[in-house]
């Protein structure tokens, strides 16, 4: 990063934005579009960044991709120094749409309108109970190994781990309880503690979520590697 003169904000580098993009996730996969490889380029001309995005398939569903574009938008927009950020979709049938509606701030109905159906909170609300359950069984599975009884621990007593970290904050983007007196095993709509009589099929659905999600990851770097013939992870 650039030292700037006292009062004004230094110009970003492209490690600061790169950085940035870490924390937008695919949605249905629950990681980072830069460890999936989905930034395909990021570049910093003075207070612009500019970053293009590519994803496995053409046909890649719209909403999907479209909270990846505003979610990029916003987390670029964020960071210090950048008063101009251009986030486009390259190889996509709806790219033009999504890229105009993004850089508009039109939301998903604006950009798609009767199509739509709705705004995305709702969808991705879904995807973040799929990733609450499937860090569950991730967190769990080797508490369950070693014997113990799941259903009695609480955040507090389960040994630190970058697992655990990820499941708390899941669990905090949908408002549910997750310091260290909040029990481990939850309904992801309730959020209240799961019952005795619930636990093996609550713990089936999180194997589930996690095994969906982890097939599907890695159907996802397949495609993007034959698409762009590459094996490369992360920003090319």
């Amino acid at each position: 990063m650039t030292v700037a003169a006292p009062g004004s904000v230094s110009a970003p580098a492209r490690d600061d934005v790169l950085h940035a993009l870490d924390d937008v996730r695919d949605p249905e996969l629950d990681e980072a579009v830069t460890a999936l490889g989905f930034v395909a380029s990021c570049e910093v001309s003075g207070s612009t960044a500019e970053v293009h995005l590519r994803l496995p398939t053409y046909f890649c569903a719209p909403n999907f991709a479209f909270l990846m574009v505003a979610d990029a938008h916003d987390a670029v927009s964020a960071v210090p120094g950048v008063d101009r950020a251009v986030i486009v979709l390259d190889d996509h049938f709806a790219a033009d749409a999504i890229n105009a509606g993004v850089a508009a701030r039109a939301g998903f109905v604006g950009t798609f309108g009767d199509e739509a159906g709705g705004e995305l909170d709702g969808l991705r609300a879904d995807f973040v109970r799929k990733a609450v359950l499937a860090g569950t069984d991730r967190v769990c599975r080797p508490l369950l190994a070693q014997g113990h009884d799941v259903l009695s621990l609480r955040f507090g007593d389960v040994p630190p781990s970058p697992e655990l970290d990820r499941l708390r904050a899941r669990r905090g983007e949908l408002g549910l309880a997750a310091d260290d007196s909040a029990p481990l095993l939850v309904d992801v709509v309730t959020g209240e503690p799961v019952s005795r009589r619930d636990e093996r099929v609550h713990l089936g659905r999180a194997r589930l979520a996690r095994v969906s999600i982890e097939a599907n990851t890695g159907i996802c770097r397949g495609m993007l590697a034959h698409r762009y013939a590459t094996t490369e992870e992360g920003t090319q």
